[in-house]
């Protein structure tokens, strides 16, 4: 790395595979650490097949790839061979953050178990992402962000319709959004280790971030309260807190309160509206909550949402409009925040998503391509101290692959 930020010199090993524990390692070296990026042989990490998976959009890059591995070098090792052992332990030494994402039983027969890990460097800090835990009858499952995240959680029971059954939410979502949690973890871990001089093992899990993105629901279950029905825009709870549509076919999202009522009144047109009786109190805007949603669909299907983004953002109500993930690809306003950044080195690929995290005055480093399967093995080996006839020695005994991706080219 040449750009310096907060980790230049932060040395990280990636043994992880699909996207919640990789992420939280791009995030870390978006920042400048150095993240090796290890896969097993054959196909490597199945993220890598994941941009042509459907529902993922399709295009000629592999923009999945890149969003979850972008900065890393990558080495191609088969942990199941005895002779892996001791590049793995060397790679553990080098290393400051060990993150992975193998089951509990599967990760202690690779020798990537916290004990193992931490007998050959105690200042580590060791990270894992679980499915649902590390206790409990379900803590050896596997978990994705579909079932584990959105499906457990209570979160997509939630997010639909009344009426609608369960849909397919975004998937990877859950995923992204559990990388900024064990992102957290590991940045907390290496604080702790400033002032104690210590490792540590930490590691959070899809459902637990699930259970914390439904947490507003979930708190109100653990204290006896009374759930409303699943969100009905003809019927809604709130009126001033629902999806209207527009003259022009556009849907927004209206966010407002009772206190902003008057504005809203002479927003749409209808200033006589502020002394209707039905709408005098709270009480009475969710009792005619049907009423008001049927008088506000009439009044925004009269213009085009310019019109009423125009209108309604002088009046200071918060509005929203509802864009696809085409539209927000291209909104201005990504790339003056520096959210969609270039990325270099991929062909047909010239922007990608950077991590929410952000340090004013403090630079990311220019983000880069991930790695070809297994390009940076012999560079890695040689700074372990490996030799051309250890190398060797190891490709003999199956321990990494006889050619490299990119020699093989």
């Amino acid at each position: 790395m040449t750009t310096e930020s907060v980790f230049t010199g932060l040395k990280v090993l990636d043994v992880a595979s699909f996207i919640a524990a990789p992420a939280a390692a791009t995030m870390l070296s978006d920042f400048g650490a150095d993240v090796i990026k290890i896969e097993p042989p054959g196909a490597g990490d199945p993220q890598r097949m994941l941009s042509s998976v459907p529902p993922s959009p399709r295009a000629q890059a592999n923009y999945g790839w890149h969003l979850a591995n972008r900065n890393k070098r990558g080495m191609v090792i088969d942990l199941k061979s005895p002779a892996a052992v001791g590049v793995l332990k060397r790679l553990v030494q080098w290393a400051d953050v060990v993150i992975t994402n193998f089951p509990h039983g599967t990760r202690e027969k690779l020798h990537l178990g916290y004990e193992e890990i931490a007998a050959w460097n105690p200042r580590v800090v060791y990270a894992d992402i679980t499915g649902f835990g590390d206790a409990g009858p379900d803590a050896r499952q596997p978990g994705f962000d579909l079932t584990a995240y959105w499906s457990r959680s209570g979160l997509l029971a939630s997010t639909r319709d009344a009426g609608a059954p369960p849909t397919v939410p975004v998937w990877g979502s859950g995923d992204y959004t559990t990388a900024i949690a064990i992102y957290a973890a590991i940045t907390t871990a290496l604080y702790h280790r400033e002032r104690t001089g210590q490792g540590a093992d930490v590691g959070t899990s899809l459902l637990a971030t699930g259970v914390w993105a439904t947490g507003t629901l979930v708190a109100g279950a653990l204290a006896g309260g009374t759930p409303f029905e699943l969100h009905d825009r003809n019927v809604p709870v709130n009126a001033l807190t629902n999806p209207y549509r527009t003259a022009d076919g556009r849907w927004f999202m209206l966010a407002t309160s009772s206190a902003h009522w008057p504005a809203l009144a002479r927003a749409i047109g209808r200033p006589e509206l502020r002394a209707d009786p039905r709408f005098a109190d709270i009480q009475g805007f969710a009792k005619n909550a049907a009423a008001l949603s049927e008088l506000l669909d009439t009044a925004f299907r009269t213009r085009p949402f310019a019109h009423w983004q125009d209108v309604l953002t002088r009046e200071r109500i918060t509005v929203g409009l509802i864009q696809t993930p085409e539209e927000a690809a291209q909104d201005p306003q990504l790339r003056e925040n520096d959210v969609v950044v270039p990325l270099e080195g991929v062909s047909g690929l010239d922007y990608t998503v950077s991590s929410p995290v952000n340090l004013r005055g403090v630079p990311k480093v220019p983000a880069r391509r991930a790695p070809d399967l297994g390009e940076h093995n012999d560079e890695i080996l040689g700074e372990l101290g490996f030799g051309p006839a250890e190398i060797a020695a190891l490709r003999a005994r199956g321990a990494i692959p006889g050619t490299t991706e990119a020699e093989a080219a």
